[in-house]
C-alpha cells in the first residue's frame, strides 16, 4: 500500500497525487484542474471517503504552518495540513488543549473538520466543528471564501462533516479548551455486563469530562458484555507539559496472514482485562496513553495482514440501545467474527453546526474486524439493518462498503451538502452513495416523462 491509502488498507490507492502548492496555484491562477480532485490529509479515514481513484488527490500535509495563536483567548489559526499532535505540542505548554480529540492525534486539522470528528467528551463539548471559529475555503472557480457562522454560513455548515467536498480548506481558526494540565486523572471501573454499563454511563458522563468503555466482544455466556469504563478529567493542578515520547514500536511490513485472529484476540482481551483490573481506581495518566493508546505503535493496522481491516461504527438512540447493542455484539459472535477493538461511548445532545455530522444523542458502538471478504460483508449488512431498524446511523468516514440506501437513511441532509459541493471535488465514497442516489432520482424523473 502506498502512502496515500486509507487506514483500513482494504484496497490500493490508484489516484494521481498533486502537491497542495501546485493545486492552489492552478486554482488561484484560473488554470483550473483536469478531472476531479479531493484533498487528502493523513489518510486516517478507514474507507474510501479519502480516496478518489477516478481523479487526483491533493496532498495537504505540507501546508502545516501555525499562523496565529492567542494564548490569552485560546484561539489558534493554522493551515489545514497541521496535525493535532503539533497543535497539542504548541498550545499545551500555555495551558490549552483541543476541546475535542479523536482516537488518534495523527489527523490533520482539515481532516478533523471534514469528518467533524468526535472524542470521549461529546456529552460536554460536542464535535470538533462546535469549536471551529472560521475557515478559508478555496473553490475550483478560483474564489477564496472566508466561512464562519456569520459569513458564507451555508458553506461553513456544509464543510463541517462535508468530507472534503466543498473545496480546499486552506486555514482554520479553532477555539481551544483551558486546562491546568494536558495529563489526566483516569478512573478505571470494571463491569460484568452491558446492563451494568448502561446503569453507569449517564452518571459517568455527568461527573466527568471524558468517558469511554472497552468491551470484551469475544466473551460469551455469563461473561458476555464484560468490560471497563474509563473516565478521566484533566489534572486539577498544573503539571509541566511533556511532549509525547517518540514511538519506538512499529510494524515494519504487512505480514502474509492476519495476525489479529480469534486466538490472538482472546489472549489480548484476557491480558487487557487483567491489566485494567489491576489498575482499578484513580491514577494519573499521560494524555497520549488515555486519548491515543494505539498511536504508541506505528502502522499497527498492518497486523491485519494482506486483506486489511473493516470497521463498523454505529450510533443508536438511547431508548433502543439496551436491546440493539447487545444484539449487534451477539450477531458478531454468532458470525464467528472477532473484533480487535470494541468501544462503546455515550453521545450527548450538543448539536453540531455541520449539516452531515455523525454523532447524535445515543450510544455509539465501534467494532474492528479483519477483512474476511464475503463473510465480513454479510455481517456488516446485518449490523447495518439492525442499526437502521433501531433508528440509528452508520459512520461514513469509518466505512468502506456502505450502500447508497444506508447512507440515505443515516444522513437526512446529504442533499444540502450535494447542492453546495464544489463540482470539481468528489470522492469514491460520494460516487458510491450520494451520486448513485442522484442518478436514481434522474432516472425516475426521465421515466415519468
Amino acid at each position: 500500500m502506498g502512502a496515500y491509502s486509507a487506514f483500513g488498507l482494504v484496497r490500493r490507492n490508484r489516484a494521481q497525487v498533486m502537491p497542495a502548492a501546485d493545486a492552489i496555484e492552478r486554482l488561484r491562477s484560473g488554470a483550473g484542474l483536469q478531472g476531479s480532485v479531493l484533498p487528502y490529509g493523513n489518510g486516517r479515514s478507514y474507507g474510501d471517503t479519502c480516496l478518489n481513484d477516478a481523479g487526483a488527490l491533493i496532498d495537504m500535509r505540507p501546508m502545516k504552518r501555525i499562523t496565529a495563536f492567542d494564548a490569552e483567548k485560546g484561539l489558534l489559526t493554522a493551515e489545514a495540513g497541521l496535525m493535532l499532535c503539533d497543535v497539542i505540542a504548541h498550545v499545551a505548554p500555555h495551558g490549552w488543549f483541543p476541546a475535542v480529540v479523536p482516537g488518534t492525534q495523527f489527523v490533520t486539522l482539515g481532516g478533523a473538520i471534514a469528518n467533524d470528528v468526535h472524542g470521549k467528551n461529546h456529552h460536554r463539548r460536542g464535535t470538533f466543528g462546535c469549536h471551529l471559529a472560521e475557515l478559508t475555503l478555496l473553490r475550483s472557480d478560483g474564489r477564496t471564501l472566508r466561512c464562519s457562522p456569520d459569513e458564507n454560513a451555508d458553506l461553513f455548515r456544509a464543510t463541517i462533516g462535508g468530507m472534503g467536498l466543498t473545496g480546499l480548506i486552506l486555514t482554520a481558526t479553532i477555539r481551544l479548551m483551558k486546562v491546568d494540565a494536558a495529563d489526566v486523572d483516569e478512573r478505571v471501573l470494571g463491569f460484568r455486563g452491558l446492563d451494568a454499563y448502561f446503569d453507569l454511563a449517564e452518571q459517568a458522563d455527568a461527573e466527568n469530562e471524558y468517558a469511554v468503555a472497552w468491551i470484551d466482544q469475544l466473551a460469551s455466556g455469563e461473561r458476555a458484555g464484560r468490560g471497563f469504563l474509563l473516565t478521566a478529567n484533566h489534572a486539577a493542578e498544573a503539571v509541566p507539559f511533556k511532549p509525547a515520547a517518540p514511538r519506538r514500536l512499529s510494524v515494519p511490513f504487512r505480514p502474509p496472514v492476519n495476525l489479529l485472529n480469534r486466538w490472538s484476540l482472546g489472549l489480548f482481551n484476557r491480558m487487557f482485562a487483567w491489566s485494567k483490573a489491576r489498575a482499578e481506581g484513580v491514577r494519573r495518566s499521560a494524555y497520549e496513553s488515555y486519548f491515543f493508546p494505539l498511536d504508541a505503535v506505528r502502522h499497527w493496522n498492518r497486523l491485519y495482514g494482506p486483506r486489511g481491516l473493516l470497521q463498523h461504527q454505529s450510533v443508536v438512540p438511547f431508548e433502543a440501545a439496551r436491546e440493539a447493542i447487545p444484539a449487534m455484539m451477539a450477531a458478531a459472535r454468532k458470525a464467528g467474527q472477532a473484533s480487535f477493538l470494541t468501544v462503546l461511548k455515550r453521545f450527548g445532545d450538543v448539536p453540531s453546526p455541520g449539516l452531515m455530522s455523525f454523532p447524535r444523542p445515543g450510544y455509539t458502538l465501534t467494532l474492528d474486524f479483519s477483512n474476511a471478504g464475503a463473510a465480513t460483508h454479510a455481517l456488516f449488512e446485518r449490523l447495518d439493518r439492525m442499526t437502521v431498524d433501531a433508528g440509528g446511523a452508520v459512520n461514513p468516514y469509518k466505512d468502506a462498503r456502505m450502500g447508497a440506501a444506508l447512507f440515505d437513511a443515516s444522513f437526512a441532509r446529504w442533499r444540502e451538502v450535494e447542492a453546495l459541493r464544489d463540482p470539481a471535488f468528489v470522492s469514491d465514497f460520494w460516487r458510491r452513495t450520494a451520486l448513485q442516489l442522484g442518478s436514481s432520482r434522474r432516472e425516475d424523473r426521465h421515466a415519468a416523462e
